[in-house]
């Protein structure tokens, strides 16, 4: 299928052609929604600041203090802009806030052997990219935290510091629109031309 040229100026993101990090290593398995964002963050209606109270009762003590030994408080998660996640990834309730909040926090891609299917919608809505690859690489790449890894949205293919690339999946429109920096609303616009000379044929 043959998608037209973004021309759309109100609705248009960053457009994602490649995510270059190192990774940051969180292998618990069904993280949920609850655990990303808890859903007393929830009353927000703005992104900014949600990176702060990402996994919040994984990071602060009951005093609020950062815990040590907690990896999105080391120096480690600094910069990374790629979160290497157990099993089933996003299970739990629907919530925008939970994609939000790993993107304000410098997250571009979630990696995993199974992204639950509410949380990957909203994630490639919302510019983060939800890769769910076998399970031999994800076992690799959890037991190799920091890695450098690059992953190419245009050949759908995550690649590994030996020089192994590994192909995932990504719905057709959802990369498009990623690939050119527009939401869903964004490309409706984009279609005013053909829905004009529609109204007038049909008419």
């Amino acid at each position: 299928m043959a998608y037209p040229k973004n021309t759309s100026q109100s609705y248009e993101t960053k457009p994602i052609k490649s995510v270059k990090s190192r990774t940051v290593v969180l292998p618990s398995t069904d993280i949920d929604t609850d655990q990303i964002i808890p859903a007393r963050f929830l009353r927000t209606t703005t992104k900014e600041g949600l990176g702060k109270q990402l996994f919040a009762d994984w990071r602060y003590d009951a005093s609020g203090a950062p815990k040590a030994d907690f990896v999105l408080n080391g120096s480690e998660a600094k910069g990374a802009a790629i979160l290497v996640a157990g099993h089933n990834f996003g299970c739990g309730s629907s919530r925008e806030h939970a994609p939000w909040a790993l993107m304000d926090f410098g997250f571009r891609a979630v990696i995993s052997t199974e992204i639950a299917d509410i949380f990957r919608s909203n994630s490639l809505k919302n510019g983060l990219l939800p890769l769910v690859i076998d399970k031999a690489t994800h076992t690799w790449l959890l037991e190799h935290p920091g890695a450098e890894v690059e992953i190419d949205l245009e050949t759908t293919t995550l690649k590994l510091p030996d020089g192994k690339t590994v192909k995932f999946p990504i719905e057709a429109f959802a990369r498009y629109c990623l690939l050119n920096g527009i939401d869903e609303l964004g490309y409706l616009l984009n279609q005013d031309d053909a829905i004009s000379r529609h109204e007038r044929a049909y008419a």
